[in-house]
């Protein structure tokens, strides 16, 4: 068995790039918090897929054997307000749209979780983490409604660096007096009309958005387990309430291990979201340009930073717009044409005349390599990694046309390392 080459990775915990070293060796536990399906999914969603998609290839291509959780949250208010609007079923409404997403994710090459858990399966085990909370003084019952009592949880805040104090002055606006303090955050809530509702020791009702995610993580990785993934958007409330219930009914030491965040996708300096309405769907874009294209640009980028969406207005000759043009991904579409005529350039030398066999290499040929992976191994570099890429298809472009000076079974040795 090949021993995983060594990984430091991010931790947006300890706010530093850790050294990795997974519960069992050579195995890896990732959560990622998945789509709430109530509508059809833009580059923002695909955007942290395909980071976590790169994160989880990156850790298999290292040598790691990687166990994938991705969620659906198929009961949300979002989903809700959604069927009512239309008069679906907000399940069967959800369904529909996590196929959609499934199926936009997989044109861009976003590798299926090995799990897929969903909220409306796991309606058991909220119940019970919520019953442990409660026995354990971490949450009270009121009305048919459970909540956390952050108060019961000293180091809450601990993800996102807010203050408990700071909190509670900020949730003053509109609270419920039910609560004993502003901070508290529902774990159950009673039923209401034409909600989606299952019984439960407090009456019927739903699960709260921050319980799911902890009892589909417990369910499927146990108790504690090694990455837990997401968006920066979900640092606070969701992955700080999830770390305040987990480690209240199982423990301080308990839960993820690992917090890893991606950045956000802007357009003209603003995070993309639906409720601004500056989005633009997967199936546009992938349409436009070519889902390739638009994983290759989103890849170009770390997966921690930034990254500003740039659109061109196209006009015709009098003036009048006529559409919009990426550069970017037009670049990186360009980008990806020039690998893939130096592979087919590199396979059509090697097949015709063999790969060499062992022995010497160009200078260089071997070190972009352990540069390329020196670069996914150091937090999962992708810029540094697709750059040394290139300098790797610069080299083999100049053993392809000129070759002077160098033998022929070094030459071809040397491409073949270079292609693979």
């Amino acid at each position: 068995m090949t021993t995983p080459t060594p990984v430091r990775i991010y931790d947006s915990l300890q706010k530093q790039k850790v050294a990795f070293s997974p519960l069992v060796p050579g195995k890896v536990s990732m959560y990622l918090c998945g789509p709430t399906p109530y509508a059809a999914a833009h580059i923002g969603h695909a955007y942290s897929a395909i980071c976590f998609d790169l994160i989880r290839r990156g850790l298999i291509f290292l040598g790691y054997d990687v166990t994938f959780v991705r969620n659906v949250t198929d009961v949300d208010d979002k989903i809700i307000k959604a069927a009512a609007e239309t008069g679906e079923d907000p399940l069967a409404l959800s369904a529909r749209f996590a196929d959609a997403y499934n199926a936009d994710m997989a044109r861009f090459a976003v590798m299926a979780p090995d799990i897929e858990p969903r909220v409306s399966t796991h309606i058991d085990p909220i119940i019970k983490i919520t019953e442990r909370l409660i026995e354990r003084g971490k949450a009270y019952a009121v009305d048919g409604d459970v909540y956390f009592s952050v108060a019961s949880f000293p180091t809450y805040g601990k993800l996102s660096g807010q203050s408990i104090d700071e909190l509670e002055a900020g949730a003053r606006i509109a609270v419920d007096d039910r609560k004993r303090a502003p901070a508290d955050f529902a774990l159950w809530k009673a039923a209401k009309p034409g909600e989606p509702s299952w019984p439960s020791p407090w009456g019927l009702g739903r699960p709260g958005w921050h319980i799911e995610c902890s009892a589909m993580c417990w369910s499927h990785l146990g108790e504690t387990f090694d990455i837990h993934g997401g968006g920066k958007d979900l640092i606070f409330p969701h992955h700080e309430n999830e770390i305040a219930q987990s480690q209240g009914a199982f423990g301080d030491d308990s839960f993820a291990r690992l917090w890893v965040h991606n950045g956000f996708l802007n357009f003209e300096g603003v995070k993309m979201s639906k409720s601004l309405g500056n989005v633009f769907g997967c199936g546009e874009i992938a349409n436009a340009v070519g889902a390739e294209a638009l994983r290759f640009f989103l890849v170009s980028h770390h997966y921690r930073s930034p990254i500003d969406f740039e659109i061109t207005e196209v006009r015709d000759a009098a003036g009048t717009p006529v559409g919009v043009r990426f550069p970017g991904l037009e670049a990186a579409d360009r980008r990806l044409e020039y690998f893939y005529v130096t592979l087919d350039r590199i396979d059509g030398f090697v097949a015709a005349g063999g790969d060499g066999g062992d022995g010497a290499v160009v200078p260089g040929a071997d070190r972009l390599l352990d540069d390329a992976r020196a670069a996914l191994a150091d937090d999962f570099n992708a810029p540094v990694t697709i750059a040394a890429m290139g300098e790797a298809a610069k080299l083999a472009n100049k053993l392809l046309d000129e070759g002077k000076g160098v033998a022929k079974d070094v030459r071809r040795r040397s491409l073949a390392r270079l292609g693979r």
